[in-house]
């Protein structure tokens, strides 16, 4: 198991930024996919960006393309996100998630099987 810990979320206006953070521990994070989710109120929880090991491959929701970016530093154990450009649908609560097996890469939500508590991302109009 690997233990994820989010932080970096907070109160913007629209058009502003924030940088999530994603510290894990536990298992060897330098082996696994990551992905970032939000969830907001009274819908299902989405994928937002997912990574592979290495960091080349890459993945965004097309509501996000372009404004977030995700990256990973194996050396210390944390994946990013950063997202510019927020909008107020961006709202929701975002959490980081490993994947369950190192054997490939996945978007798929049931493929994630270790989660943060999750970030409040608060975009004002």
């Amino acid at each position: 198991q690997v233990q994820l810990v989010e932080s970096g979320g907070g109160l913007v206006q629209t058009g502003g930024s924030l940088r999530l953070s994603c510290a894990a521990s536990g298992r060897t994070f330098g082996s696994y996919a990551m992905g970032w989710f939000r969830q907001a109120p009274g819908k299902e929880r989405e994928l937002v960006a997912a990574i592979n090991w290495s960091g080349v491959r890459r993945n965004y929701a097309d509501s996000v393309k372009g404004r977030f970016t995700i990256s990973r530093d194996n050396a210390k154990n944390t994946v990013y996100l950063q997202m510019n450009s927020l909008k107020y649908e961006d709202t929701a609560v975002y959490y980081c998630a490993a994947a369950k097996s190192s054997s490939y890469y996945t978007t798929d939500i049931a493929d994630f099987g270790s989660w943060g508590q999750g970030t409040q991302v608060t975009v004002s109009s």
